[in-house]
């Protein structure tokens, strides 16, 4: 316990899933968390239910695809704490359709969000957390930026450029002499509502088992669950990976070995 005291993390998209997963175990370890997302109701219930156990929570509505609320959003978080030491850029979407049906409407959606939005947490993220003595940004990828994912061709493109994206904003930052560590993170199939969301298509109109797709694609079968990207993430945040820099955790069971 403790490994984060007095620090402060920015988690983009943390309402539900994988990002409130992400904020609750940065938060049991003494950071005060701001979380972030569209869903403003659903937003304000998990930071209250936060407080409710103790912790430091304060809850920010933010578009990640607009410049202007990033900047606003930052600039609340120096009011509130002075300071930020953690950024993980969670927030994201899928869209599963093959490049022959996804329209450029739903193609500059997805990028708007997987992209732009992890490109403007950097750029604007990182000169906040360089006031401080340095810290970390955690970029949430997947294990589709690792390998094919035929039917998420789209999506695979954007976490791909994640992680070449946190490769070179980590070089950038020390050759600028910017103490602050830039990580992705790679994830295989999780449960969580992204499945719901993005529409899989398949026989009839009944959406995928999860379970059953983690038993297809998984070695093992084993489903993950947001708790196991969390702790991964925990990880990265704190000090005990001072000499990560630069690199992609992947927390897929195998999927991608």
């Amino acid at each position: 316990m403790g490994r984060l005291d007095n620090r402060v993390a920015l988690i983009t998209g943390a309402a539900m899933g994988i990002g409130r997963a992400c904020a609750e175990r940065l938060a049991s370890e003494g950071a005060k968390v701001v979380i972030t997302d569209i869903e403003d109701h659903t937003g304000q219930e998990t930071a209250a239910a936060f407080r409710a156990k103790g912790y430091t929570a304060n809850f920010i509505q933010q578009d990640v695809t607009s410049e202007g609320q990033w900047q606003s959003v930052l600039a609340d978080i120096d009011r509130l704490h002075g300071r930020l030491d953690i950024l993980v850029n969670n927030a994201g979407i899928a869209i599963r359709k093959s490049i022959f049906e996804m329209t450029m409407d739903e193609y500059q959606l997805q990028n708007s969000i997987n992209l732009d939005g992890v490109f403007m947490g950097l750029k604007y993220g990182i000169p906040m957390i360089a006031k401080t003595e340095g810290g970390s940004v955690i970029n949430l990828s997947s294990v589709a930026g690792l390998k094919a994912s035929p039917g998420l061709s789209a999506y695979a493109m954007t976490k791909g450029g994640v992680r070449l994206l946190s490769k070179s904003v980590a070089k950038e930052c020390i050759a600028e002499g910017i103490k602050v560590r830039v990580n992705s993170v790679h994830p295989g199939i999780i449960q969580t509502a992204i499945w719901d969301k993005m529409g899989v298509p398949t026989d009839g109109e009944n959406q995928v088992d999860v379970e059953q797709l983690a038993n297809n694609a998984v070695p093992g079968g084993l489903l993950g669950k947001p708790t196991d990207i969390a702790d991964g993430v925990l990880f990265l945040a704190s000090d005990e990976s001072r000499y990560v820099n630069g690199s992609e955790l992947v927390i897929d069971h195998a999927i991608s070995a």
